[in-house]
C-alpha cells in the first residue's frame, strides 16, 4: 500500500478515488479522470507528499485541456484556502 504524506505531516493510504472526484469536478470526463488516477498511481513512490501528487494531476489536466487545470486551481484556492 502506498502511504502519501499530507500538508501537516500525517501520512494516509493513497487513494485514487480523490483523484478522480477532483478531476471530474473540474471538468474531466470521468475516463480521462481514471486514466490520470491509474498513471498517478503506478507513479508514485511510498512517502510522496500530496504536493507532489497534484503537481502531476495538473500537469495531466493542462496538457489535455488547460480549463481544467485552471478549474482545479480555482477551487483550491476559493474552497480550500490553498495556493501553489
Amino acid at each position: 500500500m502506498i502511504m502519501v504524506k499530507k500538508r501537516d505531516g500525517r501520512k494516509e493510504p493513497f487513494v485514487p478515488e480523490k483523484i478522480i472526484v477532483s478531476a471530474i469536478k473540474s471538468g474531466s470526463p470521468p475516463e480521462y479522470a481514471r486514466t490520470i488516477a491509474q498513471d498517478i498511481e503506478r507513479s508514485t513512490k511510498d512517502g510522496a507528499t500530496t504536493q507532489e501528487i497534484k503537481s502531476k494531476v495538473l500537469t495531466m489536466l493542462k496538457s489535455k485541456n488547460p480549463e481544467w487545470e485552471r478549474n482545479w486551481v480555482v477551487y483550491d484556492t476559493a474552497v480550500k484556502k490553498r495556493s501553489g
